[in-house]
């Protein structure tokens, strides 16, 4: 069987790989059906793809959108300098920020919370339709747009870190106090959903459409 452009899949000539330490193994010719393939290194489950991945990324990142609304309208955290204090929301804190001329800060705070959490939802949306709809343009392209996702989703929990940092040190003086607020949970939240989200998306996924769609055609031919 020809693959475009001489493309194979380890699937295909019998190899799979570990998902947690990546050690690559023959999959065996004769294997029950509910029998369970271990890594010889690790000793964990091995899948030729993660099971279920295309649904559980969309369960995922559905309840990180949803989360995200009131992450945003919803004060982080509310600031009380001597006896008087009221709620800020996220995009509240970085205009506060830019009025104190902190706009360094203000910039860290605005592109890993507001910038960074919209474009690993979009992204990761738009490769879930991509999969779902079957989509052969550029999938190494794509497979390279998830994994800069990746490196670049670890940073969007700078806020939290802020808050948290702003917490311990204001509360040694006496003047002014910090309390999150329920927004910086729901916030945190959607930090952790989309971190779940892209660790159990399979970017395999994004091949075996292209895969398909070849075997499709070599079919035809015949």
């Amino acid at each position: 069987m020809k693959i475009q452009e001489g493309i194979s899949t380890a699937r295909q000539v019998g190899l799979i790989s570990c998902h947690f330490c990546h050690s690559l193994s023959r999959y065996p010719d004769e294997m029950a059906e509910k029998s369970q393939l271990h890594c010889p290194c690790c000793k964990s489950t091995l899948h030729s793809r993660i099971p279920n991945s295309f649904n559980k990324t969309m369960a995922l990142l559905l309840a990180a959108f949803f989360l995200y609304i009131p992450a945003n309208i919803l004060p982080v955290m509310t600031v009380v300098y001597q006896g008087s204090g009221e709620p800020d929301t996220i995009m509240g804190g970085v205009i506060h920020l830019l009025e104190g001329g902190m706009w360094p800060l203000a910039l860290i705070v605005f592109v890993a919370s507001i910038v960074v959490p919209v474009i690993k939802i979009a992204v990761l949306f738009g490769l879930l339709l991509s999969i779902y709809w079957n989509a052969q343009w550029n999938p190494r392209e794509r497979t390279r747009l998830y994994r800069a996702m990746e490196f670049i989703g670890r940073w969007s929990m700078v806020d939290i870190f802020v808050i948290g940092i702003m917490v311990a040190l204001v509360q040694f003086g006496n003047n002014a106090s910090i309390f999150p607020g329920i927004g910086a949970l729901s916030f945190a939240a959607v930090v952790v959903l989309t971190m779940f989200a892209t660790h159990v998306f399979d970017p395999r996924l994004i091949w075996d459409n292209l895969i398909k769609r070849s075997d499709l055609k070599v079919n035809n031919n015949e």
